[in-house]
């Protein structure tokens, strides 16, 4: 079937990341793409690209690594990069494109306010006042291996109760409003410096990095060669900075996705007059 099915996850940045893939293809070639957004979180994207639902979607190097692969990431961005796809390729036939440029890793984030109060700027000095403080993850947090109970451990961290797990978009909401005290986000949320949320530093470098690349089929690429073409056009072409912009204005701003994107490739001079095209028509 001539057309490309791209995935994400669902949070924010994954459907910024998907509805570039999609202007970026539709842009280059001249195959129709469809949207498949919103697919819950890597188990569920992973299962998709495996049975052929989707062509590709974005992923993290070190999520890869650790949910997907069950490994143990050590090294470089360079290192992660080149185990993913190794090993993707051998097992999975499966590839990746170029990095994308950011390195989205976990953020434990605390309220600046009380980052000032208490003079704290790493997570080692947190670890003193969290036995008073109430946690709040996302399900896929507590679940992998590279979340909360490596956290906890590496970091002899207790708190006041139990973590209360609740949907991704809500968790930096629910700290400014103070129905928790920590979270576990992204160091490329928008939300950070507009809600005035602190994030500590990983003094113990718990957290693997999370290079954003595409995850594609290799039988898509066969078949259409242009995909990855077009997709390599995108290498290192967004930066942590980038990523966090383009976020807060989706999230913080509640500007249309479509247009974010757009505005966002014209101004990096990746796409041709071909996407304005692409842009303007109905789906």
């Amino acid at each position: 079937m001539n057309r490309i099915v791209i995935g994400s996850k669902n949070f924010t940045e994954q459907v910024v990341l998907g509805e570039i893939f999609a202007q970026q293809i539709e842009a280059s070639t001249h195959l129709p793409v469809e949207r498949s957004f919103y697919l819950a979180g890597s188990f569920i994207c992973h299962q998709a690209i495996l049975a052929g639902r989707i062509d590709l979607y974005p992923e993290y190097t070190g999520t890869a690594l650790t949910a997907i692969l069950k490994e143990k990431p050590a090294g470089s961005r360079q290192d992660g990069y080149q185990r993913m796809k190794s090993e993707y390729e051998r097992r999975f036939d499966l590839t990746l494109g170029a990095a994308l440029g950011f390195d989205d890793t976990f953020a434990i984030e605390i309220r600046g306010e009380d980052a000032r109060r208490l003079h704290l700027k790493t997570i080692s000095q947190a670890a003193a006042y969290t036995p008073q403080w109430r946690p709040g993850f996302g399900y896929e947090f507590m679940e992998r291996p590279d979340g909360y109970k490596g956290l906890a451990a590496a970091y002899g961290l207790r708190f006041a109760e139990q973590p209360r797990i609740m949907d991704l978009g809500l968790l930096s909401r629910a700290l400014k409003e103070k129905q928790v005290d920590l979270i576990a986000g992204n160091t490329t949320d928008g939300l950070i410096p507009a809600l005035d949320l602190f994030v500590l530093e990983d003094d113990r470098h718990y957290f693997p990095p999370y290079e954003a690349v595409p995850v594609i089929r290799q039988q898509t690429l066969q078949r259409h060669p242009e995909v990855g073409a077009a997709l390599s056009e995108l290498a290192g072409k967004i930066s942590d900075q980038d990523m966090q912009k383009l976020n807060y204005a989706v999230d913080g701003q509640h500007r249309d996705i479509k247009e974010v994107v757009h505005q966002f490739l014209m101004s990096k001079g990746v796409v041709t007059v071909n996407a304005e095209r692409a842009s303007a028509s109905p789906r």
